[in-house]
């Protein structure tokens, strides 16, 4: 049986992994790391309250197989682009070096549609930065996920999010399925299928492939 570790469980990917995560039987134990304690309660649920900052002072609580990255912001609300650099970049490559110093096998990271380090947008930019980051630490599977749009209910609504969404219901036909938008269940029904593959080296899926999900 294996333990999973599990960052981002209050976002709309990460809300649904956790669920999939607490009922799958590969899985004895789940720890979920968050900023605040989760409404959450079960048997296998492990729920480390914990200082993102300082993630490497939780080293010996962070020992397990499969470790599934869903944090994520947007530059509106985090205030700033060195804020969301630092829940995008920072916060993923560090769960990853701690983890992949503590034995961990596999690491899942959501990524986004169109990330590249050499992007002229900020976002995709730092989005490809942090995946040529995981990288270099050589993980037995490494697995990024780059869902387009995620479609699903969040507690704060986001106007840009809103009027994509709009967009994609008026005109989906003629959109291409790669960057169609995606539920939020679909992306983590992937992770939690590709996870148990068990396959070694570095894969991404784009959007297009989750939705199959």
């Amino acid at each position: 049986m294996k333990t999973a570790i599990l960052a981002g469980a209050t976002g709309l990917i990460g809300s649904k992994l956790l669920e999939l995560l607490l009922n799958e039987d590969a899985y004895s134990r789940v720890v979920a790391l968050s900023r605040k304690k989760l409404a959450v309660s079960n048997v296998k649920l492990l729920n480390l309250v914990v200082d993102f900052d300082n993630l490497q002072n939780y080293s010996s609580l962070l020992k397990g197989d499969d470790v599934f990255c869903c944090l994520g912001t947007t530059i509106k609300e985090a205030g700033s682009k060195d804020a969301f650099r630092k829940v995008d970049y920072d916060y993923p490559v560090s769960l990853a070096k701690t983890t992949h110093q503590e034995g961990a096998r596999q690491f899942l990271l959501v990524s986004a549609l169109g990330a590249n380090k050499n992007s002229s947008i900020f976002y995709n930019r730092v989005k490809g930065e942090v995946q040529e980051a995981v990288e270099k630490m050589e993980f037995e599977g490494l697995h990024i996920f780059q869902p387009s749009l995620l479609l699903g209910l969040r507690v704060k609504k986001r106007t840009g999010e809103y009027l994509g969404k709009m967009v994609m219901n008026t005109f989906g036909f003629f959109i291409p399925e790669k960057y169609k938008a995606i539920e939020s269940v679909k992306v983590a029904r992937s992770m939690l299928t590709i996870a148990n593959r068990q396959k070694q080296g570095t894969f991404i899926y784009e959007s297009g492939e989750l939705q199959s999900f």
